[in-house]
């Protein structure tokens, strides 16, 4: 059988979720959202193609609205309202902590608090709040003051398990030591491999937590859609152009009979059992396809022939 499922990390490891996980993000972090019956049909297509006792990840934030607005949480409110049975067939997962309309982490005790109430009052108690992420650890603050805090809320009831965002081997080490770590969202892609990457997913792997890889297409770039950044000269970041980067990854994926954007899924996934892709979709159609991706088996010549791929157009920069 092909790796479609995965157990999350640590305390959580009881918990089975697809092996491909469900971002929200576009469905509201814009000024024209989707409608409810296509958002709905994107969540609710990806829960029904599972079978019983796996649970779709699902990844949102209280800031995934216009005007960083809690918009994404009262979509899914009213899709547990409308669908009350999949609150126990979804494991959901929110990013916060950040300074009311602002993208800037705000660690302090009371933001923390403020940000988790939030939430659960966006979400009108339709669904629980499996993981709290604090979507950037804020300086200000140590780790330790950090898993005082959230440990608090967790023994209050507020949610069940805690996550880190966009953090260093070294970081993950560090929190391990004070406070349960479940999962790790970090960017990881074919255009996102480097050493700090490789060490957080590596780190992960020793301590038993999950690594939630958001952007494993490369925010758009790797899919057979991105036809629109051809032609555009990467040098800066590329030992040769993106064109033939993509195209070298197409040749692969079209051998294989699948998309270029379920290979690039499928290799974040291959990097390990408890690596699990994060791509965002807004529609039922690209929610199954992402979804398919799971079930890719990547043999060691594939994997290597991509591994050819990313050393010929090594990354020397970010997108």
């Amino acid at each position: 059988m092909a790796h479609n499922f995965a157990k999350l990390g640590g305390v959580a490891s009881n918990v089975v979720v697809a092996k491909v996980a469900h971002g929200l993000m576009r469905m509201t972090w814009s000024q024209n959202p989707i409608s409810d019956a296509e958002a709905f049909a994107a969540i609710k297509g990806g829960v029904d193609a599972l079978p019983s006792g796996v649970k779709m990840f699902l990844n949102s934030a209280e800031f995934y609205g216009p005007n960083l607005s809690t918009a994404n949480l009262e979509l899914l409110a009213r899709f547990f309202d409308k669908y009350p049975d999949y609150a126990d067939r979804t494991f959901l997962s929110v990013k916060g902590g950040s300074v009311p309309g602002h993208l800037v982490a705000d660690g302090s005790r009371a933001n923390l608090r403020r940000s988790v109430d939030s939430i659960l009052k966006a979400l009108r108690g339709t669904k629980r709040l499996d993981l709290f992420v604090p979507g950037r650890l804020d300086s200000k603050y140590e780790i330790e003051h950090y898993a005082v805090v959230l440990n608090e809320m967790v023994k209050e009831g507020k949610f069940d398990y805690i996550g880190l965002s966009t953090v260093d081997a070294v970081t993950i080490r560090r929190a391990h030591k004070v406070m349960p770590v479940v999962a790790v969202e970090n960017g990881v892609s074919l255009q996102g491999y480097d050493q700090p990457t490789k060490d957080a997913i590596a780190a992960c792997k020793e301590l038993g937590i999950s690594i939630i890889a958001y952007s494993p297409l490369g925010r758009g770039m790797l899919t057979d859609q991105s036809t629109s950044h051809r032609g555009i000269n990467f040098n800066r970041l590329f030992n040769r152009s993106s064109d033939n980067f993509l195209d070298a990854l197409s040749t692969i994926a079209s051998r294989k009979g699948i998309t270029l954007a379920q290979l690039s899924i499928a290799w974040v996934g291959a990097l390990g059992d408890h690596v699990i892709p994060l791509p965002g979709s807004s529609n039922v159609k690209r929610t199954l396809e992402n979804l398919r991706a799971g079930d890719v088996e990547l043999s060691v010549e594939d994997l290597a022939e991509i591994g050819l791929v990313l050393e010929k157009y090594r990354r020397k920069g970010s997108w």
